[in-house]
């Protein structure tokens, strides 16, 4: 069988990190053809709510919602995404194998330090699976992401770029609801922030970067290198 390309491969620490930072985004081009894939780069297993295996069914349940044609979840340590040319290893692999045109991942500054370790090793990544002879025992050719940009999770950043996502703010919603484990309060809940509104306060954030530029709602993200555009000043395609 062969394998699918994607079109967008975003990187998250933790199952529900990618929808938290861009689930209308992957809703949007999900519904306009693009194929999608997310990857999880540890199991999740320290969450303060929920299991691991109550995680991957509403990682699933949260995939299918946004339209992603393929999650894997790769087995680096929770708490413990460290500068690691083990773990660079096994990202390039994933890399290599979907063969993605833009590459996502959390930006590197939040307050959880796995978001930020996720952005360095995905950084890493990115550049070392276009080395023709970087790991080439695996038997995946190189391939070159045309891009790598950075969604926001904790944080309220000064975006780069935003996307409007005001059509599939609902999409993104519900995919963050199906983590019911995380996100829903109970009597058995240990008090995170997650419990505490935060589906609220990511709302209102994209409600904020969708005021900037004159929509309803927009996710915002960050990039190291400049965007081209084909537009002139008047958005004509050139």
């Amino acid at each position: 069988m062969e394998q699918i390309k994607l079109d967008i491969l975003a990187f998250g620490a933790h199952a529900d990190d990618v929808e938290i930072g861009m689930g209308g985004s992957i809703a949007k081009y999900a519904d306009n053809g693009k194929n999608i894939g997310i990857c999880d780069l540890t199991k999740a297993e320290l969450s303060s709510n929920g299991t691991v295996a109550i995680r991957q069914m509403e990682a699933k349940e949260a995939a299918e919602i946004l339209g992603v044609v393929t999650r894997e979840t790769l087995d680096l340590p929770d708490r413990g995404l460290f500068y690691n040319q083990e773990y660079i290893r096994k990202v390039v692999h994933v890399i290599r194998k979907y063969r993605p045109a833009i590459v996502f991942a959390p930006y590197y500054k939040d307050r959880h330090p796995d978001h930020g370790g996720c952005a360095r090793l995905v950084e890493e990544a990115v550049f070392s699976a276009g080395i023709k002879n970087y790991d080439s025992e695996v038997g995946l050719p190189p391939h070159k992401v045309q891009n790598l940009f950075f969604y926001m999770i904790n944080g309220f950043h000064e975006p780069d770029f935003v996307i409007d996502v005001s059509s599939y703010l609902e999409k993104k919603i519900a995919s963050l609801q199906a983590y019911k484990s995380q996100f829903t309060k109970t009597d058995q809940s240990f008090n995170t922030p997650l419990v505490n509104g935060y589906v609220d306060m990511i709302q209102a954030r994209e409600r904020l970067f969708g005021g900037q530029v004159g929509i309803t709602y927009a996710e915002g993200f960050k990039q190291k290198k400049p965007l081209i555009m084909n537009y002139d000043l008047f958005g004509e395609e050139q």
